[in-house]
């Protein structure tokens, strides 16, 4: 199972690779768009400042959307997951991929940020090819101060504070707020969930 993990120096790319290997994909990371190439699934990891995905420009952009727009399947991790969207307030001038739409913004409500811990999955009504077997108000490892906003494209929630997406999926874009490289035995079961997806996308 071929799946390129995108360096761009902003994610937690060790751990994330030992996850996939371990339900069974063949992870490669990758530091330049022409790598893409007859990619199977892609991963895009990240923690920290959106401002770093300044390094994910036009090549990046036209690569993974060519590459989406071919059927390929992509995880976009924390960060990731953030930049998959059309951008976000922490960094006003950056743009996300705009696979998905809406702005991401700091977390409401007197809480402290960053969101650092364990947290639930709350399940909305529609269907999740990423959450298939998972139980509801699974918890999940979170780390983050920044988060998108609740849409169409939304397959969990989670409240701190208020509520934001945790889990968005359209298309075949796919997206967690949280680490399932981090989340034990949840985090496992989803990423086998897009393996397996991936798999079947081929």
């Amino acid at each position: 199972m071929n799946i390129r993990v995108v360096d761009y120096g902003a994610g937690n790319l060790a751990s994330v690779m030992k996850a996939l290997a371990f339900v069974g994909a063949a992870p490669i990371r990758i530091a330049d768009a022409v790598a893409i190439g007859d990619a199977n699934a892609l991963v895009i990891p990240g923690v920290g400042h959106f401002g770093a995905t300044r390094a994910l420009g036009p090549d990046w952009r036209e690569a993974i959307s060519g590459a989406m727009s071919r059927g390929v399947p992509l995880l976009g991790i924390c960060l990731g997951m953030q930049w998959l969207f059309n951008g976000s307030s922490e960094a006003a001038g950056v743009p996300g991929l705009g696979a998905l739409a809406g702005t991401c913004s700091v977390l409401r409500g007197d809480v402290k940020v960053p969101h650092v811990g364990w947290n639930t999955l709350i399940r909305t009504a529609k269907p999740s090819v990423l959450l298939d077997g998972v139980a509801d108000d699974a918890f999940v490892y979170f780390t983050h101060t920044y988060a998108a906003p609740i849409t169409g494209d939304t397959v969990a929630v989670t409240t701190h504070g208020s509520q934001f997406a945790s889990v968005v999926e359209r298309g075949p874009a796919f997206g967690v707020q949280w680490h399932p490289e981090k989340s034990g035995d949840v985090g496992l079961a989803v990423l086998r969930n897009f393996v397996e997806f991936a798999r079947a996308s081929c």
